[in-house]
């Protein structure tokens, strides 16, 4: 579904990733981890098409998005929910959702809204509500909900649980596994390497721009250099 190549990208002079490998299959939750300057949301910005990469190729089913504008990447079912939420505060949570299908699910919006309410019932309790009233946790369902009202084919989290407490951190990773058990790709970007790879089949690591390890999910859980590296022992 997703095929990155050799990709090299950066900011202006500075180069970030050097030369990165990465592939999402229909159907999987690939994790993408990494701490916090290893070059994860430079990765998303390039394949969201926010910046246009140094050097390699970004192909989304099969068709180069290397450098294609957003908005077309969007209606091709490519879809992000980026870090920090980034949810218009000012505006309602029910204005907020249907923002997110201004580019693509237009037409099946009344559905696609039951069904983003069906998954998260707390925001039909606050439709009304300015988005920015909401916790940090509601603000992140929204973040997703909003996502989902665009019907991706591939959906990008970036960093979903930074901020969540403890209790929250569970609830959205049981949510990724429950909409990946519905059919949805998913390309998750985390932190946190210990929930990522319970739910993830695939995972990559990102170090200094480059993939440093990658494979089954359930093998780099068990990986010494990993579990020194992230987790400590």
């Amino acid at each position: 579904m997703l095929e990155i190549a050799g990709l090299r990208a950066g900011y202006g002079p500075i180069e970030v990733l050097r030369g990165v490998d990465l592939a999402v299959g229909a159907g999987e939750i690939v994790a993408l981890l990494g701490s916090n300057g290893a070059g994860k949301s430079t990765l998303n910005n390039n394949v969201s098409g926010l910046y246009r990469p140094f050097g390699g190729s970004i192909r989304f089913d099969g068709h180069d998005i290397a450098g294609a504008p957003s908005t077309r990447i969007v209606e091709a079912g490519l879809v992000q929910v980026p870090e920090g939420r980034r949810v218009f505060p000012t505006l309602t949570v029910r204005d907020n959702l249907e923002l997110g299908s201004y580019r693509r699910g237009k037409p099946a919006r009344a559905r696609n809204l039951e069904r983003v309410l069906a998954i998260f019932p707390r925001l039909k309790e606050r439709l009304t509500q300015s988005a920015g009233t909401l916790s940090g946790g509601e603000q992140q369902m929204l973040a997703i909900g909003r996502g989902l009202m665009a019907e991706p084919r591939l959906l990008i989290l970036d960093e979903p649980s930074l901020g969540l407490s403890p209790l929250l951190v569970e609830e959205m990773f049981a949510l990724i596994g429950q909409l990946n058990g519905q059919g949805l790709a998913v390309l998750l970007v985390e932190q946190n390497v210990v929930q990522s790879l319970a739910i993830a089949h695939r995972a990559y690591v990102l170090e200094n721009g480059r993939i440093a390890l990658s494979g089954n999910a359930a093998d780099l859980a068990e990986n010494p250099n990993l579990r020194k590296s992230y987790l400590g022992h």
